[in-house]
């Protein structure tokens, strides 16, 4: 496994009010997130990159504000058509 060094701010550590395990394990889960909102991983391989069981992932991506399953438009048509 590669190990990444990120520089965060005394400010953000103090404005987040977390120590600084449980602040890496927020910025791994929100960097997840983000990259599985945009389509660039997987709920898989997201939640392998926050550090937690794949159910939990899918769990937390509404406190996120993201939806479970991304569908296009013409996806949505589609299975509506199916039914």
């Amino acid at each position: 496994m590669s190990q990444l060094i990120l520089d965060v701010p005394d400010e953000t550590l103090l404005s987040l009010r977390l120590s600084n395990a449980a602040a890496a394990m927020e910025i791994r889960l929100a960097a997840a997130m983000k990259l599985f909102e945009l389509g660039r991983l997987s709920s898989g391989g997201a939640a392998r990159l926050a550090g937690v069981p794949r159910t939990l992932f899918l769990n937390r991506l509404a406190d996120y504000g993201i939806d479970t399953f991304m569908l296009s438009d013409a996806e949505i048509a589609e299975q509506a058509s199916l039914v």
